[in-house]
């Protein structure tokens, strides 16, 4: 008997053939665009439209990585249920590609996509010339630069991080791709300064992701970046993926000797998330742990990435900016609650963590609605 298609062959032009349910970040399949019209959605007002995100596919393209903007970002909104990106895919003349899973990739738009994107995102490939020689495609080299010249954030995943060197934009830069292919990356690109042991990077208007589902991570971040934690955490939750790894990927490079299986760090953390406004001590964590201080400290940093001081230093930042959201919380009760003691303290590192003073901060990202 006759198989029915998943998709209806005729419908009307922009409806979708099956509602989208944005609660469970569910991504509705695209209205059709019709030829002639900008890709992008029309701005309400100027300035105020979503974020524009360029997602450029090449040859042998990784299908997780080539996924994973459309889904974090389309699960990022307001308070309003209003999407705050709108991510489009492109490819080199807008022609199908294949991707390293075996499949096609049929976009819609050529490298056109990039000279109005606010973010362009290149995921990671498995083949092709970047990883093999080190070089790109004249166009594709052109349209990045020309996209970083305009002002647009140029962002990779995994070995996405070949492009972008092979077109130039992380020449002097730190940058990071998959703990894999670190050795052939060094070879080819000596002039970027390659660190292997994080997720992600952010090098202001440059960042590159460490491999696969540390894109996530890094998408997530951008979120964070754009419009605070909280807006990023339920996305997170509407993406089933925790809001922020602890570490880095030098956790899950492979080790000649195996971790012991019985043994974890994981109740100090756990405890210390919930007594971070509290002076916490390394004997204390390895107290928790029931390690002397010595084996908990390599046994923390072999888990999380990270040694423990610089641990719960990320913790406690990520705390406060979550309060100085969501709370109208004076700035020192702020401190003392995420464990910086001081207004100064935490005004210090607050600027060193993302530019701006606590007060700034708050006036950026906080939701009126969310005060409690």
């Amino acid at each position: 008997m006759d198989v029915p298609s998943p998709r209806p062959a005729h419908r009307e032009p922009g409806l979708s053939p099956r509602p989208a349910d944005p609660e469970a970040g569910l991504l509705p399949w695209p209205a059709d665009s019709e030829p002639g019209l900008s890709p992008w959605p029309a701005d309400p007002e100027p300035g105020r439209g979503p974020h524009r995100v360029a997602v450029l596919a090449l040859p042998h393209v990784v299908g997780l990585d080539l996924g994973t903007p459309a889904q974090v970002f389309h699960c990022a909104r307001d308070a309003d249920g209003t999407e705050l990106y709108a991510v489009r895919t492109c490819t080199p003349g807008g022609t199908a590609v294949r991707s390293s899973a075996g499949y096609g990739v049929l976009p819609d738009h050529g490298l056109e996509l990039l000279a109005e994107a606010d973010t362009v995102i290149v995921p990671g490939i498995h083949d092709g010339p970047p990883l093999t020689d080190g070089t790109v495609e004249p166009a594709v080299r052109r349209a990045l630069r020309d996209a970083y010249d305009r002002g647009a954030r140029i962002v990779s995943i995994c070995t996405g991080a070949f492009v972008l060197a092979a077109a130039g934009l992380l020449d002097g830069r730190p940058a990071t791709t998959h703990w894999g292919y670190a050795g052939r990356f060094r070879r080819l690109h000596p002039e970027v300064r390659l660190d292997p042991d994080v997720l992600f990077v952010d090098d202001g208007r440059v960042l590159t992701s460490a491999g696969v589902a540390a894109g996530i991570d890094l998408c997530l971040h951008l979120v964070r970046t754009d419009h605070g934690s909280e807006i990023a955490n339920v996305a997170a939750r509407r993406c089933v993926v925790p809001p922020w790894r602890d570490g880095g990927q030098a956790q899950f490079i492979d080790r000649p000797v195996p971790r012991t299986p019985d043994t974890s760090t994981s109740p100090a953390r756990e405890w210390a998330g919930r007594h971070l406004h509290e002076p916490i001590t390394l004997s204390q964590l390895a107290a928790r742990a029931s390690m002397s201080v010595r084996t908990f400290t390599r046994r923390f940093r072999s888990e999380t990435g990270l040694s423990p001081a610089q641990w719960l230093l990320q913790q406690r930042t990520e705390h406060a900016r979550l309060l100085l959201e969501t709370t109208d919380l004076a700035v020192d009760q702020v401190a003392r609650r995420s464990g910086f003691g001081t207004a100064a303290a935490l005004r210090q590192r607050l600027h060193q963590r993302v530019g701006v003073s606590p007060s700034a901060y708050r006036r950026t990202f906080r939701r009126p609605e969310a005060v409690r």
